[in-house]
């Protein structure tokens, strides 16, 4: 079994497991699994690249029936994760119960009770009335923005010598298997041009900025760090015939239209069509207005959840929005470093299963919890894709360098504005209820009080 990595600062996680599945005399299903290794007399398996040899002691599933239908799901996960292979300020990732607990057994017990809604109720689910379809172009986002994170030589991805500074990292992709869900044939009988595929992604620290209200800033302010050019560049790249470069143009960022798709039960994760409107897009000599759309995952957006990882991944895709269409994902992961969260409290329940109730109060924190969010720290990982033609590659590197430098930049930037200790240093302070946007302009209310001061 493989884990991928969440971060570019750390390699991914295998495991060599030995699984026993069993039918018990009452009906229940148990699945139980452990890490084999030399002391049990079991086979070994070699290292295999990029990847570090983690263990899994005894876990798995109990799986019992219900009186009057139904079914309850008991799950235990109990993994050493090898944290002193990993930067030492990730390892509260590899070494807290609770961010496991978060990252891997609630995420299961949502996921099925997805997929159980979707059957019992597929006229109230949030996935519409394809839940199958919406759900799968939902882990093709996931697993694509994943694969650019991980970026492993056994699926094709180089890495491209540095320009003398490490901050940004470069990889490029042309085998024919990910260029498959590149080179599609339109309905104009041309495929795309596009040959290979360059992904350039970076991971930073961020300190005293809630991921949830960062996350929704970008979500909801894309201008603040898009480049309208690139979006439009992105867009063209996998569509049949040639696009030209990018040429940043002030000015040329139109409108931005949300458009809801699907979401999950507790809208904890949520599916969207962003329409660009009016996007100047420079080819051959003239600037053309277009409107472009993405396809977006977003997760994480509730700041009182505990330890989520909040995530932003998009896509652009065709208007037509066919099944197969290309996807080649893009976006943002904020991953918040607590290791006080296992630190018990009498004001949290233990019992992380509670955290599933529907509602607006399930999956949330003590107060304790969230006035604490602005001393904490987070990790943010950026990856973005390009399709492009070989003989462009110096070209589309230095953009696509250049490009993510720049979103750095204006992260730094939104970050500082949304940081509670704008406000000042008073010990248990509590920034007011709000949008971010509204929280931004009183800081700067009260920043410019100070200078006239």
């Amino acid at each position: 079994m493989q884990l991928y990595a969440p971060t570019t600062l750390a390699p991914a996680r295998d495991f060599w497991l030995l699984r026993y599945t069993s039918v018990l005399e009452d009906g229940s299903l148990v699945v139980c699994e452990r890490s084999l290794n030399n002391t049990q007399n079991g086979p070994t398996m070699p290292p295999v690249q990029n990847f570090v040899r983690a263990e899994m002691l005894p876990s798995g599933y109990l799986i019992r029936a219900c009186e009057g239908g139904g079914s309850i799901i008991h799950v235990v996960d109990h993994m050493e994760l090898e944290p002193w292979s990993v930067p030492e300020v990730l390892r509260p990732l590899y070494e807290s119960s609770t961010l496991l607990a978060q990252k891997t057994t609630m995420a299961a017990l949502r996921h099925l009770r997805q997929i159980s809604q979707d059957v019992s109720q597929p006229n109230a689910t949030g996935w519409g009335r394809r839940p199958a379809a919406l759900r799968a172009l939902s882990q093709r986002l996931s697993k694509g923005f994943n694969e650019a994170v991980n970026g492993f030589t056994d699926e094709g991805w180089s890495m491209l010598e540095s320009d003398g500074i490490d901050d940004v990292t470069l990889l490029v992709n042309s085998s024919p298997s990910k260029m498959m869900g590149v080179n599609l044939s339109y309905p104009n009988g041309f495929p795309s041009v596009s040959n290979a595929v360059l992904c350039a992604k970076a991971s930073m620290l961020l300190q005293n900025v809630p991921p949830a209200i960062l996350l929704r800033f970008l979500r909801e302010h894309r201008s603040e760090w898009a480049d309208s050019s690139i979006d439009a560049y992105s867009a063209a790249a996998i569509k049949a015939g040639p696009c030209s470069l990018p040429v940043s143009r002030a000015g040329s960022f139109g409108g931005q239209v949300i458009l809801p798709l699907a979401h999950t039960i507790e809208h904890e994760e949520f599916m969207e069509v962003i329409k660009l409107e009016n996007m100047g897009h420079y080819r051959d000599d003239m600037i053309m207005p277009v409107d472009i759309f993405l396809l977006q995952l977003c997760s994480g957006v509730d700041e009182n959840a505990i330890g989520t990882c909040a995530e932003l991944v998009f896509a652009p895709i065709d208007a037509s929005f066919s099944d197969d269409a290309p996807i080649l994902p893009s976006g943002f992961r904020i991953i918040p470093l607590d290791s006080g969260m296992d630190t018990p409290s009498p004001n949290r329940t233990l019992d992380l299963a509670s955290a599933l109730e529907v509602g607006p109060t399930g999956n949330r924190a003590s107060g304790d919890n969230a006035s604490n969010s602005g001393n904490r720290k987070s990790v943010m990982t950026i990856a973005f894709q390009f399709a492009f033609e070989m003989h462009l590659q110096e070209n589309v590197a230095a953009m696509a360098r250049q490009y993510v430098r720049s979103i750095i930049a204006s992260v730094q930037r939104v970050a500082l504005a949304l940081s509670p200790s704008n406000f000042g240093s008073h010990a248990g302070f509590r920034p007011p209820p709000g949008s971010p946007e509204a929280q931004t302009l009183a800081r700067w209310i009260c920043q410019s009080y100070r200078c006239v001061i």
